[in-house]
């Protein structure tokens, strides 16, 4: 019995040690893993979920690193002064001498709609008025009235807002959701943020930065304010972060572009802008606009159209001309013959009475459709795609580089699409297809991008150049973290001949002087350039989708772009041809 009874004491000891064992393993990988390791599906750590449980305020400054344009102005980030409302006795509310009325009447709200919000607060907030997006900007003369009226509960405070409250065409800048981790967060009042499109998506590792500037009370295991320990401010206070993104966009001709669409009655679109020297993006709009502040997912008016495919119509011309002169399926002194309709496919000329005969370069300006399909009926589809790959088209051709700053791949235009030719091998066979092809129609998509970089690869003697838009990211101390320097975009078989870009260039001349973009004579700059219109089908209509690529001036050529008004009622003027001239013209009034 007596060896039995050690033999029970024995093992329980082994157990009571194994359980020991395991609490201690366990503590141990609390303190020295958890406490530092961020928790499954949230952002946070123990130890910082720990001191978050016993906060409760506003973030004034999300500590992201802000984006600023190619003269150092700031695209994100403007401070504003905020008014902050935090948690207070209801007897102080009771507003039974009066006091509130003036905190009210500043705000611009009814006393009672403000006693009705406030009395519901269990964390701070900031004051939004009718904006229910974002904190509202106080005038100077409110915030210095606030702040006199010194009306306990209430604090005129620096917040630091990403972006303006209003529609802009600045889809490549992106916008901010909410934090996927912020599910585990506990009821602070803290709001935090992660990028979702654009620029904000593509650099979220950078950007994010060392920690948000916050304004914040403690509280007991009863949610009640501690005593004594008043309003208090933490910030990081690190001399390397918010990093600085340098980009390659003019925000003043960004801005005054943005109006030239509205004036010109835009409602689908893009426009892009790009230097002709290396094909820096100095303006890319979109339309219709978007507010980043007040993202509506399923109306997609955050899309940026300018890096997505539409039908081209005849500005793929361009593309079919190098095909046949690069090929030899045609020459600069043949002379062809438009009668006015193709006589197959049911294809006719734009000009119902035919162009009569006429020179490549004549049919390139005139932008004939009967000598186009012929032409790319005497090639295969191998020659046209194989051109339109050297020239820039059917492939992304944005900026990009592998293995930066931790980044496998670095693509700053979030969903670039490819646009394309043909869609299968099989339709490239087919002579109907081609010569639909070969008018821009069918199945040929390209984006705004593309088509203005194809402007900019004929000026370099067809070298495709990648479009840039950003230049360099610094630290907050201004050291230069890293640049980004400008590079080629070669297709795998090789580029066209230099005497093909420089004839086509010339010939985009002609189509101002002498063809379908003659009213861009009156400009102030002399222009060159192409016109295009795609027909297309939306919700079972015809509709037009209304191009213009070129460059001016053309005698020294500076800028180049792209203009499409997307899904126009069949018939009328070319829009994107007369806001193509009204953009160079802006631009011929700048001073340098």
């Amino acid at each position: 019995m007596m060896f039995k009874h050690k033999q029970r004491i024995f093992y329980g000891l082994i157990i009571l040690t194994g359980i020991l064992v395991v609490l201690i393993l366990r503590l141990a990988y609390i303190q020295l893993v958890l406490r530092v390791s961020s928790l499954p599906e949230s952002v946070y750590t123990l130890q910082e979920m720990s001191v978050l449980q016993r906060e409760r305020g506003v973030v004034l400054d999300s500590g992201r690193g802000n984006i600023y344009d190619r003269r150092g102005v700031p695209i994100t980030g403007e401070t504003v002064s905020a008014a902050v409302l935090f948690p207070i006795d209801k007897k102080t509310l009771a507003n039974e001498d009066g006091s509130l009325d003036p905190v009210a009447k500043v705000l611009g709200v009814d006393t009672s709609s403000l006693i009705k919000m406030w009395n519901g607060l269990s964390v701070p907030v900031f004051w939004q008025g009718d904006s229910r997006s974002a904190p509202l900007a106080l005038t100077p003369q409110q915030a210095k009235r606030i702040s006199e009226l010194n009306f306990s509960g209430i604090e005129v405070l620096p917040y630091t807002q990403r972006y303006l409250n209003k529609p802009s065409g600045m889809q490549w800048l992106g916008f901010l959701s909410e934090l996927s981790g912020q599910k585990h967060m506990p009821h602070t009042g803290y709001a935090f943020r992660e990028g979702a499109a654009g620029l904000e998506k593509t650099l979220e590792t950078l950007l994010r930065g060392a920690g948000p500037t916050t304004a914040y009370y403690s509280v007991d295991g009863a949610n009640r304010a501690i005593p004594g320990t008043g309003i208090q401010l933490k910030s990081p206070n690190n001399p390397y972060y918010p990093l600085r993104i340098n980009t390659t966009i003019d925000l003043s001709l960004q801005r005054q572009i943005e109006e030239l669409t509205q004036k010109a009655g835009m409602k689908e679109g893009a426009v892009v802008l790009l230097d002709a020297s290396n094909a820096d993006v100095i303006a890319m709009v979109s339309r219709p606009f978007y507010n980043p502040l007040d993202i509506h997912p399923e109306q997609r008016e955050w899309n940026n159209r300018a890096v997505q495919a539409a039908v081209p119509g005849s500005i793929f011309k361009m593309v079919v001309a190098a095909a046949a002169l690069e090929t030899g399926a045609a020459s600069g002194s043949e002379v062809f013959y438009c009668p006015g309709k193709y006589g197959k496919y049911g294809l006719s000329c734009w000009k119902t009475s035919g162009h009569g005969s006429l020179t490549l370069e004549q049919a390139l300006a005139k932008s004939c459709n009967v000598v186009f399909a012929e032409l790319a009926e005497r090639m295969t589809g191998g020659d046209l795609e194989a051109a339109a790959s050297r020239l820039g088209l059917a492939r992304t051709v944005g900026w990009e580089a592998k293995n930066k700053l931790g980044m496998p791949v670095l693509r700053p235009f979030d969903h670039e699409e490819t646009g394309s030719v043909f869609i299968s091998e099989t339709a490239a066979l087919d002579g109907g297809v081609r010569a639909q092809s070969g008018i821009g129609q069918r199945d040929v998509r390209v984006t705004p991008l593309q088509a203005a970089n194809l402007v900019v690869t004929l000026l370099h003697r067809g070298q495709v150049r990648a479009p840039r838009i950003l230049e360099s990211i610094s630290y907050a101390n201004g050291q230069i973290l890293q640049r980004f320097n400008p590079h080629l975009a070669p297709a795998n078989t090789g580029s066209i001949r230099p005497e093909t870009a420089h004839l086509l260039t010339e010939w985009m001349r002609t189509v101002v002087t002498e063809g379908t973009g003659t009213s861009l004579l009156k400009a102030k700059w002399p222009l060159a350039g192409k016109s295009g219109t795609g027909q297309v089908l939306t919700a079972g209509g015809q509709r037009n989708n209304q191009w213009f690529i070129g460059y001016g001036p053309a005698d020294q050529p500076k800028y180049a772009a792209a203009v499409l008004f997307q899904n126009m009622p069949s018939g009328g003027s070319n829009q994107a041809t007369a806001l193509f001239g009204e953009i160079m013209n802006l631009l011929a009034s700048r001073k340098p």
